[in-house]
Formats: structure tokens, C-alpha cells, sequence
């Protein structure tokens, strides 16, 4: 079985432009194609927490928002939202609060594909670094709880530097933490902020940083996606 995998971190809707156009961050989508999409500040901050990209947009794109919102007009949790290619299947879904000197979370899904099932979790961990091991530990914490023996992907906007470093070492015991290159700043790229980790039983097939034109200018960040095949 082989999926792509994409993790955007999509600033709320707001590009560099300054200009908030969700219609945008839905085309830079379309030219990356991925089967499964953890997006970022997909809900606004305040308020009643409003999804970025209206579900009528969404209806007429190729993935539907799995049903991780707590409010009515989010489509996330925090910000973190999970986007399905239509006629894949899910089988559970969950939405957690993290250890958090600032409000965060994650959302996680199992799912299921050729008969295979595996476990999703996106997620935008603690920008001050003092957290980020416990929120990692957290999100690990409650995917076992949901199914111990699935196959795992954690994708999001990691906000590490290091790669094997502070957080990223509560990826052990086999993990894969798969940061093809430098996503943020958009415009001129140097931190390999936004990573895709993967549990034992996943195979890279190919990897990138999606920079294209639309790409650099529609988020403060670009798309990062993983080509991946489960070998179990």
C-alpha cells in the first residue's frame, strides 16, 4: 500500500500578500495531491473558533474534514485539522489537549486502506521548546491508548530545529522522522520546521518540499509530503 502524506502549516489563510484567501491554500493542495493532509492554524484563534477554509470550498475539493472539531464552525482542534482523499476510510478519530505554556493540541485518526489500517496524528508543537517533549510523549501516549498495534504517522509543524535533538528523541525505538528540506520562511526557506515521523513498518518512497509559485507566497510556510509504503 502506498498513500502520500502532507503536513501545512497555512498561516490562518494569510499570505504574504497579507491577503487571507482560502481558495488559494485549496489550489496549493491540488497541486500537491496527497491522500491524507494534516493542516495548521486551519481555525481562526479567537472567538468561536472559525474554520479558515469555508466547507463549501472543501466540498468541491477532493478530501473532506475528518470530524475532529469540538465547535460548530471549526474544522480542527487548535488550529490542527486532518483532510481525507473521498473513499478512504476512517475508523476512529480523536482531537487531545497538550502540556502547553500556550494553547495546543492535536488531532489523531485511525484509518483504513486496502485493508490496511494505520493511525494519523497532526499536530503544531510548543514554539517556546519547553513542552515539546511532553506534548510528543502525549500525542504517543494517547495513539497507544486508541490502538497499541496500529502503524503510525505523526505530521505537523514540529517547530524544532534540531533533528535528532530536545523532542525529536522521544522518536526512538525505530521511528523515521522524515524532513525532506528546509519549509519556513516561504519565500527564502531555512528551517526544516514541518517533519512527518513514522513509526517501524513505513517505507520512504520519496519525499519533498512542495515550492512552488503559488506555494511560496499563499502561507508562511510551504507544504511539506511524503510518497510512503507499509510494508508490515
Amino acid at each position: 500500500m502506498e498513500l502520500t502524506f502532507a503536513t501545512y502549516n497555512i498561516h490562518k489563510g494569510v499570505g504574504l500578500d497579507r491577503v487571507r484567501d482560502p481558495g488559494r491554500i485549496v489550489s496549493v493542495l491540488r497541486e500537491i495531491d496527497a491522500d491524507v493532509i494534516a493542516l495548521q492554524e486551519a481555525d481562526r484563534r479567537f472567538g468561536q473558533r472559525v474554520s479558515v477554509i469555508p466547507r463549501a470550498i472543501l466540498d468541491d475539493s477532493p478530501w473532506h474534514a475528518l470530524p475532529v472539531a469540538k465547535r460548530r464552525r471549526s474544522i480542527g482542534w487548535h488550529g490542527n485539522a486532518l483532510l481525507l482523499r473521498r473513499g478512504m476510510q476512517f475508523t476512529a478519530v480523536g482531537a487531545l489537549d497538550l502540556p502547553m505554556l500556550e494553547p495546543r493540541g492535536a488531532v489523531f485518526a485511525e484509518l483504513s486502506n486496502n485493508g490496511a489500517r494505520f493511525q494519523v496524528a497532526g499536530t503544531h508543537l510548543d514554539i517556546s521548546g519547553l513542552r515539546r517533549s511532553d506534548q510528543v510523549r502525549a500525542i504517543q501516549r494517547s495513539l497507544d491508548r486508541a490502538n497499541p498495534d496500529c502503524p503510525r504517522i505523526v505530521m505537523g509543524d514540529f517547530n524544532h530545529w534540531g533533528l535528532a535533538t530536545g523532542a525529536m528523541r522521544e522518536f526512538a525505538r525505530g521511528w523515521t522522522i522524515c524532513a525532506p528540506g528546509p519549509s519556513f520562511p516561504s519565500r527564502s526557506p531555512l528551517a526544516r520546521l514541518d517533519r512527518i515521523a513514522l513509526s517501524p513498518g513505513w517505507e520512504i518512497v520519496d519525499a519533498g518540499v512542495h515550492h512552488s509559485a503559488l506555494a511560496a507566497k499563499a502561507s508562511d510556510h510551504l507544504p511539506v509530503w511524503a510518497r510512503l509504503k507499509l510494508s508490515l
